[in-house]
C-alpha cells in the first residue's frame, strides 16, 4: 500500500487520492465477497434467481465507473 510522504492532511491532494483509491479498494473487496457469496449460495440451493445476475452486471458497472472516476482523478492529481 502507497504511504503519504507527510503527515495527514485531508486537504493535500496526495492524501486525497489515496483517500480515493483506498475506498475503491474497499468498495472492490466488498463486491467481490457479495458477488461471490450471492452465486455460491444460489449454486449450493440449486435455484435460478435472476434478479442476482442483474445486481452482479449493475453493480460492477457501477465498479467501473468508480474506479474510471478514480484513476482519472489520480492522473489529474500527478499531472
Amino acid at each position: 500500500m502507497p504511504k503519504l510522504s507527510k503527515p495527514p492532511d485531508p486537504n493535500d491532494p496526495e492524501y486525497q487520492s489515496l483517500e480515493r483509491r483506498v475506498n475503491f479498494y474497499l468498495h472492490l473487496a466488498i463486491y467481490s465477497a457479495c458477488s461471490t457469496c450471492m452465486w455460491f449460495v444460489q449454486t449450493i440451493t440449486e435455484e435460478v434467481w435472476l434478479w442476482s445476475v442483474w445486481v452482479s452486471i449493475i453493480w460492477a458497472i457501477l465498479i467501473l465507473g468508480h474506479g474510471i472516476w478514480v484513476f482519472s482523478k489520480e492522473k489529474l492529481v500527478k499531472s
